[in-house]
């Protein structure tokens, strides 16, 4: 089959390209490689392509007769969101839109959107369905819920196909060591402390012990960056139906607090860490586990990434490379 990858140059995207090329797909990355890294592979048809400019995207579209879509482009750094919401805005909604615009013009159906589970906002259960409400709190959350609304709006007026998979913390690197998670800046725990730990670095800051958990971190939910591009393979079987607009969670239903994946981490990189607490951070809820009821049943899909370390230990061999 033929798949158009966005954003196949960052760290979801280029994981999701070496899966469907194991599965002897034929896969074309659009990328503005603004953050992401192209690595370059004979098998892959790569074009430098910005989405919020729809004539030049247009250009690209035509001719491609993709058989689905897995869109992975956009930004991502929750903090940064607040800062620059219009670039976000930019960046995230209408990039989307122009792509839904551009597929729909050269009949291409079948969207595979990579959302995020800071649609929901502040958990008022401990795990959270895809029936619970959702209420972002940050910019990069509202962007997502707003792309998620266009996508109904579409399925419903021209039957445009998709499927929105609301990521929980995607973690860890392809076992071939080749590719991994990298942002710059840096602002999730286990690259962060990973780099930190892979420069001599041993202090180690943690926001907030006061938390009502079992240790008074934070919990987590962190599902293996190779179990979400399977999540969404699996999901193209969807397409199949008349009708398709639906919304999954991706995560193990497991959640793990900030103090065992530090400890976790210690255990894996054999190197003692200098743990100190400081003030927590505005908008960061206690716990953040996903209910999985919904994938498993219908995709058939489950997890193969069970254990915490086995997921640090797949991201220390990346780190340790590059």
């Amino acid at each position: 089959m033929k798949f158009l990858v966005t954003g196949g140059a960052g760290y979801i995207g280029s994981h999701m390209v070496n899966f469907l090329l194991k599965k002897n797909h034929d896969v074309t990355i659009f990328d503005n490689l603004s953050t992401g890294k192209f690595i370059n592979k004979n098998r892959i048809k790569f074009e430098k392509v910005d989405l919020i400019n729809l004539s030049k995207l247009n250009k690209s579209m035509k001719n491609k007769k993709f058989d689905a879509v897995f869109h992975f482009a956009g930004l991502s750094i929750v903090s940064e969101s607040e800062k620059k919401t219009k670039k976000y805005y930019l960046n995230n909604v209408l990039a989307t839109k122009n792509l839904i615009k551009s597929m729909i013009k050269y009949n291409i159906n079948n969207l595979i959107f990579s959302s995020s589970a800071s649609v929901y906002g502040l958990p008022t259960t401990k795990k959270i369905s895809e029936n619970h409400r959702t209420r972002p709190i940050s910019e990069y959350g509202k962007n997502k819920k707003e792309i998620e609304k266009i996508l109904i709006k579409f399925g419903k007026k021209k039957n445009f196909k998709s499927i929105s998979f609301r990521y929980f913390n995607a973690a860890g690197a392809d076992e071939s060591a080749k590719i991994g998670e990298s942002h710059h800046p840096e602002t999730h725990l286990i690259p962060k402390v990973l780099e930190s730990v892979k420069h001599r670095k041993k202090n180690m800051y943690v926001y907030g012990n006061t938390y009502n958990t079992k240790d008074g971190t934070c919990i987590r939910d962190y599902i293996h960056v190779n179990d979400i591009a399977r999540a969404h393979y699996y999901g193209l079987k969807k397409f199949k139906n008349r009708k398709c607009t639906l919304t999954y969670n991706i995560g193990t239903g497991r959640g793990h607090s900030v103090l065992e994946i530090l400890n976790g981490i210690e255990k894996i990189t054999k190197k003692k860490l200098n743990i100190i607490f400081k003030r927590k951070r505005k908008g960061d809820p206690p716990i953040l586990v996903a209910d999985c009821k919904k994938i498993f049943k219908e995709l058939k899909w489950k997890p193969k990434y069970k254990n915490i370390n086995t997921i640090l230990l797949t991201a220390w061999k990346w780190h340790k490379k590059t």
